[in-house]
């Protein structure tokens, strides 16, 4: 059987990009090394927070095939890589995946393929890491014998209104005809596909989305210190302020930044910068710097909460309300919530914790207690921390109800609720 496609990592990315492919008719294999990712796919379950099981059940009623054999690979005309690209020592991508899903095409490869790395990673990855590896393996050159294209991935977990295909799609071509090539393959089952220049064009694109936003997060992170200081409304001050019809975007202060893209992704591009050139990229090292102090900001505020009516925070019960990086979703990588639990526990509080996407929680392979009945939690802790702002929170209720109440997402208008 031959595919019009295979997808390397099926993961929060890879995922949806196959489930747009079989919408639209496409025949697309899966491949994954994990062999419970690839069984329970096959068995129509899912284990991400974009698609249900019924969504799974679809695909694979529509042609959704899964793999862990490698040799597979070679039925597919194009071969797309979404496999994850951790931070390493010294902030740099762990290109590990990425390198053993390019093998296993390089092994496997077909004159006239189509290659795409959607991995976020450093400008050069693709022509520089990809490349060598796939012409060693095969015998074959890019941009002649097969082609090869980076399109970095915009996946949004818990996003209503925009999902694969109605967000436009940025692709680099190693030459115009990999483009080309790259271009009429996304055309298929995305609206807009949006032509870079090049790779390392595509690949810096991506990093820009989300430098800019790791910065104006950090931005507004350090105006709530001083806003809290000067008995300044931060919360108004960006409401009034979004009221200007041009050249603003609202950016919200919170406990700290989550998921991939923003507390990790910036730093490729710092990384590359230092390794290539030799000097710092000084706006994204100083907004790591800020962006990664605010759970330790927000643990002091919780402590000066409970000194001000004369409560040590040693010994109190600090009930933490959501902990995944992002409302809805029940994704927790990155969450700053992990970090804030690790200050408060040091500082001697017990925490517990309610979410209502998160069964079970630990930090520091310690478990962490889960509370089930959440308003008797709330009524009963010294201090609630609204960290994450899920739906299923009425923040000004639970505000009512608690002894304590600090709102880290500025969600709450009522007079008993602390704002960040």
């Amino acid at each position: 059987m031959s595919f019009d496609v295979v997808v390397l990592g099926l993961g929060y990315v890879g995922l949806p990009l196959a489930q747009q492919a079989t919408r639209v008719g496409m025949s697309v294999l899966g491949f994954d090394v994990n062999p419970g990712v690839v069984g329970s796919l096959a068995a129509g379950r899912s284990h991400v927070d974009d698609l249900s099981d019924a969504d799974v059940a679809a695909m694979v009623a529509g042609g959704f095939r899964t793999t862990t054999d490698e040799a597979q690979i070679a039925t597919a005309e194009t071969a797309v890589i979404c496999v994850p690209t951790p931070l390493a020592e010294g902030d740099g991508p762990d290109l590990s995946a990425v390198i053993g899903a390019t093998e296993a095409i390089g092994r496997n490869l077909r004159p006239g393929m189509l290659v795409v790395l959607e991995s976020t990673t450093y400008p050069g990855t693709t022509d520089e890491v990809v490349r060598p590896l796939l012409e060693t393996l095969s015998g074959m050159t890019a941009g002649i014998d097969f082609h090869l294209a980076f399109s970095p991935e915009r996946i949004d977990p818990g996003n209503e209104r925009f999902g694969a295909q109605n967000t436009p799609k940025v692709v680099g071509g190693y030459t115009s005809g990999c483009a080309d090539h790259a271009a009429a393959f996304y055309g298929r089952f995305i609206d807009t596909v949006v032509r870079a220049r090049g790779t390392r064009e595509a690949e810096t694109a991506k990093l820009l989305e989300n430098t800019y936003r790791h910065v104006n997060i950090a931005l507004v992170n350090e105006m709530a210190r001083f806003c809290h200081e000067l008995n300044i409304d931060l919360w108004d001050v960006i409401r009034a302020a979004s009221t200007k019809p041009f050249g603003f975007q609202a950016f919200y202060p919170g406990p700290g930044v989550g998921g991939h893209c923003i507390p990790i992704d910036p730093n490729y591009l710092s990384h590359n910068v230092r390794s290539k050139l030799g000097y710092p990229f000084r706006f994204v090292e100083l907004a790591q710097e800020i962006n990664a102090t605010m759970p330790s900001y927000v643990a002091r505020r919780a402590q000066n909460l409970l000194n001000a009516d004369g409560h040590a925070v040693h010994g109190a019960t600090v009930l933490l309300l959501g902990v995944t990086y992002k409302a809805n979703i029940a994704d927790q990588r990155e969450s700053p919530a992990t970090p804030l639990a690790r200050q408060l526990a040091q500082l001697g509080a017990t925490v517990l914790y309610h979410d209502p996407h998160v069964t079970s929680w630990s930090v520091d392979d310690v478990e962490v207690a889960r509370t089930e009945d959440l308003e008797g939690a709330v009524a009963s802790a010294d201090l609630v921390i609204l960290v994450q702002q899920h739906r299923e929170y009425d923040a000004d209720h639970l505000a009512r109800i608690a002894k304590r109440f600090f709102d880290t997402r500025g969600v709450t208008t009522a007079r008993e609720a602390h704002r960040l």
